[in-house]
């Protein structure tokens, strides 16, 4: 690509960017998933690679995942390997024109795509407190004998990684927005983004039937755990809980806080039955496990509630409907599942 057409199609994206980032979206629906990959489209051009991703950090889940990708698909690592997790360990780009004898290069997907990696050139991008927050991995150089140059490349990609940066900090504050600091679990915002942007789409296919379920529970007596033991043992049983239902449930559910010691549970293609039979599930592991908190060993039970969603009624109501529910699981003696 010679110097006019790079510059056409860089100010091509530029335009496009402006475009998308002055869009009215008060719904926020897509995240910003247009946005990273126009910015990924961009750093792609900018150092001329074949392919190019834009990885981000998720510090919460420990795991580094592509959020836009041009020529791969989503892949999700550890944080803290391979050559992005490198990178942003160290807080410096890195290029590697001999990847395959590199010892933090990861050679499955090549090998389970046949695709042969020759370059690599990593840039982390930060906030605007110095933080490391994501990076940018483009992948083999189309000029200068196939070679990145770790001044030269690294200067030009510089803008949208600036760019990328202040846009990644923007969602990075939406998603704090909508988790619960104590256990890491989505909050009712969450909750409320996450049914209108994904669930609710599912009930709502013309070309596809799905069901979607959900459950609330509660703790049994937590006043009493705080009463008796503090309420730092309280906060303990909290994430002990948040952390059975992570471990417990399936990648496509979701799993909120509703407040105080409440949990809603909503799964995607799962009917009402299906529904409490996980419950019962999640009932049986809280029951049998043990909160450990400084020398003591705490022991709790949950009520369930349990509702096929109706799209006749609006989100609300279904949970209404659940609530009352766990009602009836508390007034029966607690410790169940009522569906």
């Amino acid at each position: 690509m010679n110097n006019n057409a790079m510059l056409d199609h860089i100010f091509e994206i530029t335009s496009d960017l402006y475009k998308q980032m002055s869009v009215d979206d008060s719904d926020a629906s897509n995240d910003h998933a247009e946005i990273f990959r126009l910015l990924t489209e961009l750093s792609k051009v900018l150092v001329n690679a074949d392919r190019a991703s834009f990885w981000k950090w998720d510090k919460r889940a420990h795991e580094i995942w592509t959020t836009a990708a041009v020529g791969t698909g989503r892949i999700t690592i550890p944080e803290g390997t391979g050559l992005v997790g490198k990178a942003l360990a160290e807080g410096k780009p890195i290029v590697t024109n001999d990847p395959y004898n590199h010892p933090d290069f990861n050679s499955a997907v090549d090998k389970k795509t046949g695709y042969v990696t020759k370059s690599i050139l990593v840039m982390p991008v930060s906030n605007c407190k110095g933080e490391f927050i994501g990076a940018y991995q483009a992948i083999n150089k189309l000029d200068n004998d196939g070679k990145f140059d770790i001044v030269e490349d690294v200067r030009k990609l510089s803008l949208a990684a600036f760019i990328c940066g202040i846009t990644l900090e923007s969602e990075t504050f939406l998603d704090d927005s909508m988790h619960d600091k104590l256990t890491e679990l989505k909050n009712r915002m969450g909750f409320h983004h996450d049914y209108n942007n994904t669930y609710k789409k599912l009930l709502d296919n013309p070309d596809e039937f799905h069901t979607v379920s959900l459950f609330i529970c509660d703790i049994d007596f937590f006043k009493k755990v705080n009463d008796t033991y503090g309420h730092n043992a309280g906060d303990a049983v909290l994430r002990h809980v948040a952390s059975a239902f992570r471990q417990n449930s399936r990648y496509c559910d979701g799993i909120y806080r509703w407040g105080g010691e409440e949990f809603i549970v909503i799964l995607p293609d799962t009917e009402a039955k299906q529904a409490a039979e996980i419950a019962e599930r999640l009932r049986l592991v809280i029951m049998d496990s043990v909160c450990k908190f400084e020398d003591l060993e705490i022991k709790v039970t949950m009520s369930f509630g349990v509702t096929e969603i109706d799209l006749s009624k609006s989100i609300e109501d279904n949970i209404k409907d659940a609530d009352e529910k766990l009602y009836t699981a508390k007034q029966n003696g607690r410790n169940q599942v009522i569906l």
